[in-house]
């Protein structure tokens, strides 16, 4: 049943950015390259603000993280059955984080070898 696993790229990808450097970079995105940008609320116990900005097909989340020293790019990845995925994952010896970030049962974070997050999440049906 694991070899019939299917992955997607999501349109969510996360730039997790060290306090410090926020405003700066939400300036940048804004000022600069002047993309759609707009500040939404967050309850979240490790992500402080956040900032959507449209990015083409895809939605960048600037993601503020009181403890971190450098930025780190988290990506989406989508499968249409997120329980059997897992278990595909875990047998190619890709083990969930969750502790990483809250986030719905239902998800898992995931790494590659290079230390990459992804978010791992059900596939919106078409």
């Amino acid at each position: 049943m694991t070899g019939d696993v299917k992955f997607s790229g999501g349109i969510n990808i996360a730039i997790k950015i060290p306090k410090s450097k926020y405003d700066q970079t939400v300036a940048f995105y804004r000022d600069v390259l002047k993309l759609p940008i707009a500040e939404k609320p967050i309850d979240n116990p490790t992500v402080s603000r956040t900032h959507q900005v449209a990015f083409g097909p895809n939605t960048v989340w600037l993601d503020c993280v009181d403890n971190y020293t450098h930025s780190e790019i988290w990506l989406e990845l989508k499968t249409p059955q997120v329980e059997s995925a897992t278990q595909y994952l875990e047998l190619k010896g890709v083990h969930p984080c969750d502790e990483l970030e809250e986030i719905p049962n239902e998800m898992h974070w995931i790494m590659d070898p290079g230390g990459t997050v992804f978010i791992l999440s059900k596939d919106d049906p078409k």
